[in-house]
């Protein structure tokens, strides 16, 4: 019994390390070099702003999501016509969701540490790629 309220105890502090850690990047959203501010649309026409990873690949822009909240991806997949502030200049992209071959190459690309995982709670990654309009 006493093992059991260990695991117990266990997995509610590692599930408590998550939601702190995906929730203070929401509310921070740390830019630097490797993200992008993606622009999305919700079905009511507001736009709403969201520090993404930019991953390059093979001369095509790609970003991914690589956390459990996924707000701005979801409302990508409705409305695909998205805008991204690269280094500066802001431009619109066609959303393009990536699988297959193509997936797999861009991910084994920019693959996670490990430890990046554990604190994410390994949440499945989902890729677009930004095609220029």
């Amino acid at each position: 019994m006493r093992a059991v309220k260990i695991a117990v105890f266990v997995v509610i502090v590692y599930v408590g390390i998550v939601v702190t850690f995906e929730s203070m990047l929401g509310v921070f959203q740390p830019a630097n070099e490797s993200t992008l501010v993606l622009t999305t649309t919700d079905a009511g026409g507001a736009q709403h702003e969201r520090v993404v990873s930019r991953l390059d690949s093979e001369g095509s822009l790609y970003v991914s999501a690589n956390h459990w909240p996924r707000g701005w991806y979801r409302r990508t997949l409705e409305n695909p016509e998205v805008q991204a502030t690269v280094e500066g200049q802001k431009r619109a992209y066609r959303a393009v969701p990536v699988s297959g071959a193509e997936h797999d190459r861009v991910d084994g690309e920019h693959p996670h540490p490990v430890a990046f995982r554990i604190v994410t709670g390994f949440p499945p990654r989902r890729l677009l790629r930004l095609d220029p309009r």
